[in-house]
This record gives structure tokens, C-alpha cells and sequence, in this order.
């Protein structure tokens, strides 16, 4: 790849992302409020820029990863912001799952510069980020979709472009929905199945072998077994998320009492010192209001 890229934002899904544009010959320019988490990027073949405004000014194709509007907007938006610093013409490809709000004054911004303004957030695990077998999905100019296709390749397995303005945040809001429902889901299940009898073990394996299986409750299933809560999403992160949703549910009058009842578990999980763990602690969340309790490495009714 000739394209100078540059990416700003190495968290736990932006740093695999970009190493892996790094071992497909990228010209990587990197930087990150936090230096040490640039390390393994640097190892990779990564350069350090000192700060966003220069890394801005010198990248053919800017990408951020972000972890909330606030760091987003401050990004590129603030008085020091990297989006005044790009040249007309060059791609700004954000990542971050954010509001259609902080989206949408990215995007008049951008046109003032003559920025083009791709939304590509992603779905997919850690994993899937170190495999390079992320979905994309995009929005914005379709001609910066296609003139990104190469880059995005490198570290997706699919890329879907879904139209030229918003769409894309709202899908990946959808589906981070969707994904917070299933433990929700999974807990209410476990509830009722333990508080009648049945070996947590033993229900686990008939669901990842039954109709409601995916590849999200597969991929859970041993971490429930053993209640390994170590976060590949936070509680707090899924929280966030959840008040995205329901203020884009607002803004589009969207009634979502699904979403609003669910977005009350975060905040007890939270509130019970649980903010850290991975997100999946909701089954525990659900058990515990049903009276189940642990004796002998088993649940029984209390």
C-alpha cells in the first residue's frame, strides 16, 4: 500500500486493527493519548506522530477509534482538533461506535474542509480484531467507501457500505442492541431453567446445541461455565452504548421499552461494583434476583 494512513486511537479493538494494516504493508503513522498502548504497533512497523494535528496533516486516509463522543469530538473537533489539519480531498475513516449526533457535526465540519467522511464501525470481539475477521459496515461517500476497500480488507472479513449518511451508526447501534439483549436473555433463561431443577452446566451445552444458538452465545459459553467475567466488553461500555440507543430511539420516535428496561440492569451491575467486568456478568445479575444461590459449585433454589 502506497497510501500514507494514518490512525489515531489504540485501544483493545484499535490497536489489533491496526497491526494488522501494518503486516499487510500499510505506511502507518500512529498515535495515542495513552504511548505505552502504542508499543505493539510500533513493534509492528508503526511511526509515532507527537500529536494528532501533525499526524492529521500528513495522512492520505485518517482512522479513528475512539472510545465515546466526548474523545471523539475533543479529536478532531477541539481547538487542537486533527479534522482542520487534513487536506482537501484525503478520507477521514472514524470506527467508534458514537451518536448520529457527534456524527453529524463531524460530517458538516468535514465538508467545510473538503474532508470525505466515511463511518465504518465495526462488529466483532478482540479476537476477531487480531484475526482480522471484523465486519465493517459504512456509510458516507460511496467513492470513500471504494477508495478505502483495499485498507479495509486488510483487517475485515466483509465490508458493507449502507448508505451515504448515518446508517451506519444506527446498524451498529442495532446490533450492539441486539447483543446486549442475548445476556439479558441468557440470565432470564438461566433463572427460570436453575430455580426448577435443571445443572447450569447441562442447560449451556442444549443452548449452544439448540435454535436460539449463535456465534455470540457459542463464544460465551465456556467464560458461563466458569463465570469468568474477565472483560471483552465492559458493563460500563455496554452502558453507554445502551444511552446511545435510546437517544437515537428518541430523536426518531422509536419506542423502545426493551432497550429501557435492559439499560436498568447495567446500572445495577454498576452500582454493585460490576461496571469492569464483561458484560455477560448480566446472567449473573438475572440469577441473583431469582434467589439462586452456589453450594457445591451448583446452583439451588435459595
Amino acid at each position: 500500500m502506497k497510501t500514507r494512513i494514518g490512525w489515531i486511537g489504540l485501544g483493545k479493538m484499535g490497536a489489533p486493527m491496526a497491526i494488522n494494516l501494518c503486516r499487510a504493508g500499510a505506511k502507518m503513522t500512529v498515535f495515542n493519548r495513552s504511548p505505552d498502548k502504542g508499543k505493539p504497533v510500533l513493534d509492528a512497523g508503526a511511526a509515532l506522530a507527537t500529536k494528532p494535528s501533525v499526524l492529521a496533516a500528513q495522512s492520505d486516509i485518517l482512522f479513528t477509534m475512539l472510545s465515546d463522543d466526548c474523545a471523539l469530538r475533543q479529536v478532531l473537533l477541539g481547538d487542537k482538533g486533527a479534522l482542520k489539519e487534513m487536506c482537501s480531498g484525503t478520507i477521514l475513516v472514524d470506527m467508534s461506535t458514537v451518536s448520529p449526533t457527534v456524527s453529524q457535526d463531524i460530517a458538516s465540519a468535514a465538508d467545510g474542509y473538503g474532508v470525505r467522511y466515511l463511518r465504518a464501525p465495526v462488529s466483532g470481539s478482540v479476537a476477531l480484531a487480531e484475526a482480522g475477521t471484523l465486519a465493517v459496515m459504512a456509510s458516507g461517500p460511496k467513492d470513500a467507501f471504494d477508495d478505502c476497500l483495499e485498507v479495509l480488507n486488510a483487517m475485515s472479513a466483509r465490508q458493507f457500505y449502507v448508505g451515504s449518511h448515518e446508517q451506519a451508526r444506527v446498524l451498529k447501534l442495532s446490533i450492539n442492541m441486539m447483543v446486549g439483549f442475548t445476556a439479558a436473555m441468557m440470565g432470564e433463561a438461566l433463572a427460570l431453567g436453575l430455580k426448577n431443577g435443571l445443572d447450569r452446566a447441562t442447560m449451556l451445552d442444549v443452548i449452544g446445541a439448540s435454535a436460539i444458538a449463535s456465534p455470540l452465545v457459542n463464544y460465551k459459553l465456556d467464560a458461563l461455565k466458569t463465570r469468568d467475567y474477565s472483560p471483552a466488553f465492559e458493563v460500563t461500555q455496554m452502558a453507554k452504548d445502551f444511552d446511545l440507543i435510546l437517544e437515537t430511539g428518541r430523536h426518531s420516535a422509536v419506542p423502545m421499552p426493551l432497550a429501557a428496561q435492559v439499560r436498568e440492569g447495567w446500572s445495577e451491575l454498576i452500582a454493585d461494583g460490576d461496571g469492569e467486568t464483561d458484560f455477560f456478568k448480566y446472567v449473573e445479575l438475572a440469577t441473583q434476583r431469582a434467589g439462586a444461590t452456589l453450594s457445591d459449585g451448583r446452583e439451588t433454589a435459595a
